[in-house]
């Protein structure tokens, strides 16, 4: 995934998570969410054709679809006020589809976007349950663990390709330091946030 789009992923993702907060009102997120929804899947679209056949890039380039489709449903629903559970099943594809990329990460040699990918897949599952299970009590904890995301898998891992710095960095402590993080982080804020939204 490329470095600029992974800023603009992080951004709307930690807009959507302070909105399942509620920190934020909801229609007030629709214009990021079609923004790089529209990024997320122009850009896809021009790699492809650019390809020339090459597999390799078209697979690296075909998972933003995911991400952008989901961003231009997101807005659909706050636009139109739809009830979510069409955007909760399509979120149990993506973390379906996730899982896949990130076996495809590991065993191409970048477990760093591994270890991304199954924190996207853990998300998008948190979608599927809040929104196609109705779930409600769910929707801070997912917001929570949304916005935290948004710098982990987004701003970090951007500023890191761009600056040059991730070629300085292992990458096999990389992704064991995200894994532990990510594990750690998301198990504290379930009390927390879980606790808020049922009290």
């Amino acid at each position: 995934m490329g470095a600029v789009g992974l800023i603009y992923v992080g951004a709307v993702l930690f807009l959507n998570g302070t909105m399942l907060l509620g920190w934020i009102d909801s229609k007030s997120a629709a214009p990021l969410n079609i923004f790089v929804g529209i990024l997320q899947v122009i850009t896809p679209t021009y790699l492809i054709i650019n390809a020339d056949g090459d597999m390799t890039q078209i697979l690296g380039a075909s998972g933003l679809y995911l991400f952008g489709f989901t961003y231009l449903y997101v807005a659909c629903n706050l636009m139109w006020n739809l009830d979510g559970t069409g955007l909760g099943m399509f979120s149990l594809y993506v973390a379906i589809a996730a899982v896949i990329y990130s076996f495809l990460s590991f065993n191409t040699g970048d477990p760093v976007f591994g270890v991304i990918w199954l924190y996207w897949s853990f998300l998008w599952l948190l979608f599927y349950i809040l929104l196609a299970r109705k779930r409600d009590g769910l929707g801070r904890y997912t917001g929570g663990v949304a916005a935290v995301q948004g710098f982990v898998t987004g701003f970090l891992p951007a500023f890191l390709i761009l600056s040059g710095r991730i070629a300085d960095i292992n990458a096999n402590t990389l992704a064991i330091i995200l894994a532990v993080v990510g594990v750690v982080v998301f198990a504290a804020l379930w009390p927390k946030l879980r606790v808020a939204a049922t009290a």
